[in-house]
């Protein structure tokens, strides 16, 4: 095996492999801006839609650099790792269910349509609006940097209340598709925790999306036995959201254990940076929407967890990380 010192290429899963999907709504972000306003041309919220993907990628946290070429392979486990984690700490959208582009997208939309706000964000615009973390934190942005709703208050407090209102009905909506179990784990997520849960380890799930949607798709999808033994730690439980590491500081002090020897799974730059910023290792499992973003300081890259015979890691290559350093 490597020493402690050399650097090895992330292990890539080349099966059960995601792509970015190039769908899209039937109404464009133009076309919605412009039946919100009634007074602005096309081409004119165009101009709005360019300048608010243009801000998100000038803050830093949207940039898709390029992609730093990957030995390919098979899975990779280390079943004679004796190092175990302290703690296995998991993203849920995109981590536990790939849900951004046809589970979240969809009841924001739905929301809009309810309180005939006439927005509608298509698949590439919501890929732009995840670099900003939390539902209402991504509402908010996205009216400053374009327009606010005709119907939407003009004090800022009541703006506050006027998002949390959406977020609320968005949350009841996403909850229904969870429960109706709409939208499947990704392989290999049970096939980890159980493993996690069965040698000791403890389990937590830590997100920007609301505490409700959070343990509904862990209770409907995962079990209650196996829910009961999962914390949770969501939605405004910290006051900065990722990228900012205080979810994960969090999750470490209440669980009690060591920041170094948590591992960290992750779909995105920003849940990256959070994990990093954080003292954690960190493993990327790609989803549809990040499969194209900078990934160069995450301990490990693959495609997905996945399931034998298409594992790409366990429990015990987990626990190679913290002996080794892997980097892209």
């Amino acid at each position: 095996m490597a020493s402690a010192t050399s650097t090895v290429v992330s292990p890539y899963c080349l099966s059960s492999s995601t792509t970015r999907s190039g769908s899209s709504c039937s109404v464009s972000p133009a076309s919605a801006f412009a039946s919100l306003t009634n007074k602005k041309s096309v081409s004119h919220l165009r101009f709005h839609e360019r300048s608010f993907t243009s801000s998100l990628r000038g803050r830093g946290i949207g940039a898709r650099s390029r992609t730093i070429p990957l030995r390919e392979r098979k899975g990779v486990t280390c079943s004679a790792s004796s190092t175990l984690p302290s703690a296995l700490l998991f993203d849920c959208d995109g981590v536990l269910v790939d849900t951004e582009k046809d589970g979240h997208r969809v009841s924001f939309n739905d929301t809009f349509a309810e309180r005939e706000l006439g927005v509608v964000w298509d698949v590439d615009l919501y890929g732009e609006l995840l670099k900003i973390g939390g539902g209402k934190e991504r509402m908010t942005a996205y009216f400053n940097r374009t327009v606010w709703p005709e119907k939407a208050p003009k004090s800022e407090g009541e703006r506050k209340e006027f998002i949390a209102s959406l977020h609320k009905r968005k949350t009841e909506l996403f909850m229904a598709l969870i429960e109706k179990k709409l939208l499947p784990l990704r392989p290999g997520v049970a096939k980890l925790i159980d493993q996690a849960l069965t040698n000791g380890v403890k389990v937590a799930v830590c997100s920007t999306s609301n505490e409700k949607a959070v343990s509904a798709i862990v209770s409907c999808l995962l079990g209650p036995d196996r829910a009961e033994k999962i914390d949770i730690f969501a939605g405004d439980v910290v006051p900065r959201k990722k990228p900012d590491p205080a979810i994960y500081q969090l999750a470490a002090t209440t669980l009690g254990v060591e920041p170094s020897s948590c591992i960290v799974v992750e779909d995105s730059a920003i849940g990256l940076a959070a994990a990093k910023g954080a003292g954690m290792k960190c493993i990327i499992t790609k989803s549809g929407y990040t499969a194209d973003e900078d990934f160069l300081n995450a301990d490990a890259v693959f495609n997905c967890i996945g399931d034998p015979p298409e594992e790409c890691f366990d429990l015990a290559f987990c626990g190679s990380l913290l002996e080794k350093q892997y980097v892209s």
